[in-house]
């Protein structure tokens, strides 16, 4: 596959994932309705899904590695279309639950799947405007999300919000599998026991954070699966997670500042929600106008960022961004009118559209090509336990508080506190000039064969 379809093909993957999980949120009242369900269950629709696939996230990127990501990706992607069809079809709510984690399984095959094809079809210093390009079509998916949905679930009705991304998912899949992945006389290996136990303890984080029943016994257990998993990977001769990938503190940086910057924009999307339609008294609709700058801007910042990264260098690029990012919540926390609130959503979208540009890109090109997958596996756990964490958190400081002060204070220390990781991002000098691999901070990339 050239690298322009590539492109396509990892942009589609993306906003079809990110598209699945804005107009669920539209549709779960209405599904709750047609199928009789409690809250519960309908609040499981959404946790199945993110149970499985933060838990697979990581070996998802590894069979990637070892299989091809062209072939991962696409077997992702019908498996996901499927599931999709089978939602639209279910005839409980039972069985819209266990195909929503039957879709988290084929989306954490997916998921690092869309960023390995880039890495295996872009050299390091043409990464940039691709993983730039992706970042913005998920943000123009945000955007549109949850007016389609809506429009969806007013018309033909909630099961037509899930028959949305079959079409796309089945003629990507059956693409990506025509492609021959090249031989490579080291294959990866896979390492089963190390997955388990990282799958075991990252979908009993994510179980723990939402605070469903029972979280008490899945944290304990998640962290001793933990601990295992860290001595295990110290002993095994092919671990799930390769020295050159955890072993990198640009790559252990890039990472912490996703997980701050998502927790910090999910939760202050969760306090906002409350601020506009309490204090401020908007309805659902004028809530939706007022934040809109902040999908604007995140789609604007995402090129802008391309270019940043070229002359600024990704240590300076993300650090700043961070800033804006808690200066957008700070703006929040003090608002008293409509256009401030959409100052501070503005900023923001820029914040973090920016630093989920360049962080991705230490991520993907720091990683050489044989780990891609497994680059590309933790980039997305750290987007799905990020936002986890930011809504844990926000319910928990609103209801200690009551306002949208304290909460929205918590989450710009936090902006701040992962603007301090970007020190350890390369400069400019290492991102742009051309050494022929001597540099240090130069991800060294294999010959081809």
């Amino acid at each position: 596959m050239n690298p322009r379809l590539t492109l396509a093909s990892s942009v589609v993957g993306a906003v079809i994932v990110a598209l699945d999980g804005t107009v669920l949120t539209v549709a779960q009242p209405a599904l709750r309705r047609d199928l009789d369900a409690s809250l519960a269950q309908v609040q499981w629709t959404s946790t199945g899904y993110l149970v499985a696939v933060a838990g697979l996230l990581v070996f998802g990127g590894r069979l990637g590695d070892r299989f091809g990501h062209h072939r991962v990706f696409g077997l992702g992607m019908l498996g996901f279309g499927a599931a999709s069809a089978g939602i639209a079809m279910a005839p409980g709510v039972g069985w819209v639950i266990g195909l929503r984690v039957v879709q988290g399984v084929f989306g954490a095959l997916l998921q690092p799947a869309t960023l390995g094809m880039l890495r295996a079809a872009f050299p390091p210093e043409r990464l940039r405007t691709p993983i730039a390009v992706r970042t913005a079509a998920i943000g123009v998916a945000a955007a549109i999300g949850p007016v389609a949905g809506g429009a969806l679930v007013a018309g033909p009705g909630w099961r037509a919000v899930f028959l949305l991304n079959v079409v796309p998912a089945l003629v990507l899949g059956l693409l990506a599998l025509t492609v021959r992945p090249p031989r490579r006389a080291t294959p990866a290996r896979l390492d089963l026991p190390g997955a388990l136990l990282l799958a075991v303890t990252l979908a009993g984080l994510v179980h723990a954070l939402v605070a469903m029943p029972g979280w008490a016994f899945t944290a304990a257990a998640a962290v001793i699966t933990g601990v295992a998993f860290v001595r295990h990977e110290r002993r095994t001769a092919s671990p799930l997670l390769p020295p050159d990938v955890v072993g990198s503190a640009a790559v252990g940086s890039a990472l912490g500042m996703l997980v701050a910057a998502s927790a910090a924009l999910s939760g202050t999307l969760f306090v906002g929600t409350f601020l506009l339609q309490g204090p401020f008294g908007l309805d659902p609709f004028r809530s939706a106008l007022v934040s809109l700058p902040l999908a604007l801007l995140m789609v604007l910042a995402a090129p802008a960022c391309a270019v940043l990264l070229r002359r600024a260098g990704a240590r300076r690029t993300t650090t700043a961004a961070m800033a804006v990012l808690a200066l957008g919540v700070l703006v929040l926390s003090r608002a008293s009118a409509v256009p401030v609130l959409c100052a501070g959503f503005a900023l923001v979208g820029a914040g973090f559209g920016t630093v989920m540009v360049a962080a991705t890109h230490v991520v993907v090109r720091e990683a050489a090509v044989e780990s891609s997958g497994v680059a590309g596996g933790l980039q997305q756990t750290a987007m799905n336990v990020g936002p986890v964490l930011g809504v844990a958190a926000a319910t928990a400081l609103m209801g200690a508080d009551g306002g949208s002060g304290l909460p929205l204070g918590v989450f710009a220390a936090l902006a701040l506190a992962g603007a301090g990781l970007g020190r350890a991002l390369p400069g400019r000098q290492a991102a742009t000039i051309d050494d022929h691999g001597q540099s240090r901070d130069r991800t060294r990339v294999p010959a081809r064969r």
